[in-house]
């Protein structure tokens, strides 16, 4: 009886979140561990699906940098990266949309359709739903910066109860497609859309202080600073970068969470303690 009862105190207590959630929008960046693992994967569908049961509107962006490294080493093609970015030419930007778009896009809507959101797989191509130009004048090939997002696509889609997953394929003026860094893509989406929320599944605990003891919030003065002094660094600093431009730009809150926790993205938002880092303006 005493377990019933933590159970139920469980819900009671993840109840007023639920409400304050209901109707709101959240953009969510799925990728690390989360976006491999089968058990992981299983339970971030199980989350997306108690989401959308409650009325949250979410709209899924996802990368897939480690099937296209593995697909492109099968095929003998060369990568190189530059800043982090993966230079991408013409021959590899044909594998690159063709494991975003055909392949891992399609896994990710299938796993939710399954668990029961109406999940619907899209790329920026698609209706004209974002554009892009090359990234520091072709700096880094294909690699395209966002330049214009229509919300009208996404918002008619969450009005109609569907879940879009965004794989980030971009098209460009010139009708040629443009791979972009899905934080960056999932920052723009959230700034455009004004969404409560903008969550990103890393595999790390969120940020950590120089005693790799985690921040639990953080704001732009702060975030200066721990760049300025190296405490944040290499991969977190492209997340936090994208973190601070959603919430600068229109998000109330970005959270950085580690997606190798079960329910991880439940953990974060109906609980009052959360799990991760919060970013406000």
């Amino acid at each position: 009886m005493k377990t019933r009862i933590e159970k139920a105190q469980i819900l009671l207590d993840a109840l007023p979140y639920i409400r304050e959630h209901a109707g709101k929008t959240f953009v969510i960046k799925y990728g690390g561990s989360a976006q491999i693992n089968e058990q992981l994967k299983d339970k971030f569908a199980q989350d997306i699906a108690l989401f959308h049961l409650v009325g949250i509107k979410l709209v899924i962006v996802h990368g897939g940098g480690k099937k296209i490294s593995a697909l492109l080493n099968k095929l003998e093609i060369e990568s190189e990266f530059k800043d982090g970015l993966r230079v991408t030419d013409k021959e590899s930007m044909e594998i690159v949309e063709m494991v975003l778009s055909g392949n891992i896009n399609k896994e990710i809507t299938s796993l939710l359709n399954h668990h029961g959101a109406k999940a619907i797989g899209i790329t920026g191509k698609d209706a004209g739903f974002f554009q892009a130009k090359p990234l520091e004048n072709g700096k880094y090939g294909l690699v395209g910066e966002i330049t214009k997002v229509d919300t009208a696509v996404t918002s008619s889609l969450m009005d109609d109860g569907f879940v879009p997953v965004v794989a980030p394929i971009a098209g460009s003026i010139d009708g040629v497609g443009l791979n972009i860094n899905a934080d960056m893509v999932a920052s723009k989406l959230a700034a455009s859309l004004k969404a409560e929320k903008v969550i990103f599944l890393t595999d790390t605990l969120g940020v950590l202080d120089q005693d790799k003891k985690l921040l639990s919030t953080l704001n732009k003065n702060e975030i200066t600073e721990l760049i300025e002094n190296g405490t944040i660094s290499g991969g977190m600093l492209p997340k936090v970068n994208a973190s601070l431009e959603a919430v600068e730009a229109g998000c109330k809150k970005a959270h950085i969470i580690d997606g190798r926790i079960e329910h991880s993205l439940l953990l974060e938002v109906f609980t009052s303690e959360g799990i991760g880092t919060v970013i406000k303006n």
